[in-house]
């Protein structure tokens, strides 16, 4: 019994705490729009690559089609 003296101000302060990230992810435009990142694969051009992505991504494939001849 002695134990919920602990537990139920714990538990308090967790719904406290999850209510503050829910808050703070809804003030900082999270959940503002969510269907621009699934569109984003069905665009054409990828400006969101960065140069280090790309030119990594083409050496894969330069390997990768090395190493199947």
């Amino acid at each position: 019994m002695d134990i919920l003296y602990l537990l139920i101000p714990l538990s308090a302060v967790l719904v406290l705490c999850i209510l503050g990230v829910f808050a703070w992810a809804l003030h900082g435009g999270q959940f503002d729009d969510l269907e621009q990142h699934g569109e984003q694969i069905f665009d054409a051009v990828s400006e969101s690559v960065d140069q280090g992505q790309a030119a990594q991504t083409t050496r894969n494939e330069k390997s990768m089609s090395s190493s199947l001849r």
